[in-house]
């Protein structure tokens, strides 16, 4: 090789050289130069953590072991919290803890969570201080977003529960909580991370209901008047039959309740689909299953769900259930499945309880097969009621078109419940071996009938 030609190649590897050079992420060769080559400025030791650090990082220690169920664990950070010295201390500590609920509460709305939801579970696994606590927690959060980015159905389960801020402005939320709390100081910790740690553990859902701070006003403004003069006689008809104490008068008005909002129901699609009002594509609602005896209750409501064009989902372990289907029909489901859980329950209770012939109760089983019955019966009652207020409609002069447009509502709803719950599957909810419970809970049902009646609907 010729003298020029080594040349050239070793000029071609000192090119290569520096481009890796310039491509390769800086190095830090502990020489006391930064990345460029400079010499860094002389530091002195790190200084060390604040008091809100160190309250942080033990609160995070302290829900890690709530989650491992480390009791050991639990015991040494708490008293490490409560048993700092300083002047500040204690309030550092509250600053802490209603940053971590306030944030833990964000995280939540952002999983597809809403306020009663969060209530309802805490309610559920909780208790009463936790309850207090997740109340504060969540008007605290709530009062930063201006009330024209929170959607009104947000705000009005924020108003139904109660739920707002009832402490100075200059105070946070678990401070507030703290001066009401009769206990020790270590007592009212442990809430707050008990609290903390079920937030942190929820599960993500549907986000059913634009998240505080997104949502944008619309011009379609509130629900049509027609709608609210329609449910207003329906929950006036449902009042009554919760109310009195006698039978036929409650079938009665149950019957004319449902005649009504299926022939509503009917009437809106109609109005939609020749674009005479506004387009409603299905949505969810979640309705709250509680205890005692969920399965019987929520297999009424996926009763009153399906004879209204809707599907109920049920989530057993947070406690409701997500009906999905369009607006009109939600209002549907909701109102009556209310009204037709206080009445199974008024005669449940008629019904007393129930003891072997040799001895024991056997109460449990009695109301368990009840309500089964009870939700089978009006599972059939409601589902005759809807095919002939649709058989009636359908033959209405300029009605030839119907069953095209509920077909196709049908469709919309299924298609919408397969994109919220991918993987859903059935189960069985619950069986009934109580003969007598099955009969008294049928008869019950038949009470309730929900055939039209003329001299109400008209």
């Amino acid at each position: 090789m010729g003298k020029a030609n080594r040349e050239r190649r070793r000029m071609k590897e000192k090119e290569k050289v520096r481009r890796r050079a310039r491509a390769a992420p800086p190095v830090d060769n502990n020489q006391g130069r930064d990345a460029r080559g400079w010499a860094a400025p002389l530091l002195g030791p790190p200084s060390p953590p604040t008091a809100a650090e160190q309250m942080a990082a033990l609160v995070d220690q302290a829900v890690h072991a709530l989650h491992h169920r480390d009791d050991a664990a639990l015991a040494r950070i708490v008293t490490r919290l409560t048993a700092g010295t300083g002047p500040g201390w204690r309030r550092t500590g509250e600053q802490v803890l209603d940053e971590g609920l306030r944030a833990a509460t964000t995280e939540a709305w952002n999983r597809g969570w809403q306020p009663v939801d969060v209530l309802r579970l805490v309610t559920r696994r909780l208790k009463a201080p936790h309850q207090q606590l997740v109340r504060a927690a969540i008007a605290a959060q709530m009062s930063r977003y201006a009330s024209t980015t929170v959607d009104p159905r947000w705000s009005a389960q924020l108003a139904e529960a109660e739920i707002a801020v009832w402490w100075p402005n200059e105070l946070t939320a678990v401070h507030a909580c703290a001066g009401r709390h009769c206990g020790e100081w270590a007592d009212f910790v442990i809430q707050a991370l008990e609290l903390l740690h079920e937030l942190s553990c929820l599960p993500s859902l549907q986000t059913l209901i634009p998240i505080p701070g997104t949502a944008v006003p619309t011009r379609s403004g509130p629900r049509p008047e027609a709608d609210e003069r329609i449910l207003a006689r329906v929950r006036a008809l449902l009042a009554k039959a919760e109310s009195t104490n006698y039978p036929a008068e409650a079938e009665t008005f149950t019957a004319g309740a449902q005649a009504l909002m299926a022939r509503h129901s009917i009437d809106h699609a109609m109005l939609t689909a020749a674009g005479q009002a506004p387009t409603d594509e299905p949505t969810g609602r979640r309705i709250g299953i509680d205890n005692p005896y969920e399965a019987p209750k929520a297999t009424l409501l996926d009763a009153v769900a399906s004879a209204n064009r809707s599907r109920a989902v049920w989530a057993k372990d947070l406690g409701f259930a997500t009906v999905v289907g369009h607006p009109t029909d939600l209002d549907t489901v909701e109102i009556l499945f209310t009204s037709l859980l206080v009445q199974a329950t008024t005669a449940l209770t008629r019904e007393g309880s129930r003891t072997y012939r040799g001895g024991g109760s056997r109460t449990r089983s009695f109301r368990q097969s009840f309500l089964l019955s009870y939700a089978h019966r009006i599972r059939e009652r409601l589902t005759e009621t809807t095919r002939q207020e649709t058989a009636n409609a359908a033959a209405e002069p300029g009605r030839h078109n119907l069953l095209p447009v509920l077909a196709s509502r049908d469709e919309a709803v299924e298609h919408t419940t397969n994109a919220m719950f991918p993987h859903l599957t059935s189960h069985s909810a619950g069986t009934a071996w109580d003969h007598e419970g099955w009969a008294s809970g049928r008869s019950a049902a038949d009470l309730a009938t929900l055939t039209p009646t003329a001299s109400v609907t008209g």
